[in-house]
């Protein structure tokens, strides 16, 4: 019987968990819609702060098409746009939880987790 062995870490389940979430400012993204369920993508930015708008568009973009956010786009001048987790989305949630418990365990001194 031949047992399948990844060639690396790109090929396990940790590794395509990881090109979900990987990047600076993704699980920010994930953490804050947690927080306050339904965005707009200006909202968004100024939580974030640091964030230029083109790096947010782009990883709002990557986000939805891994389908881990929805974007609701209506139909209106200004255009208004929205951004929530999807129910994949929400799935994340406990392991950025477990996370933010880590680091609080780590180092009490921070701020706790809003989540």
């Amino acid at each position: 019987m031949e047992i399948n062995v990844p060639k690396n870490i790109t090929e396990t389940s940790f590794g395509y968990t990881l090109s979900l979430i990987s990047g600076k400012w993704k699980m920010i993204i994930l953490y804050l819609l947690s927080e306050y369920e339904v965005v707009r993508y200006n909202e968004l930015q100024r939580k974030i702060g640091s964030i230029t708008y083109k790096m947010l568009s782009s990883q709002l973009k990557e986000l939805e098409a891994d389908k881990l956010i929805n974007r609701k786009e209506y139909a209106m001048i200004p255009p208004k746009v929205e951004y929530s987790l999807t129910n994949r989305g929400k799935s994340l949630i406990p392991i950025l939880d477990a996370m933010c418990d880590w680091g609080s365990n780590e180092r009490p001194d921070l701020y706790v987790c809003i989540v």
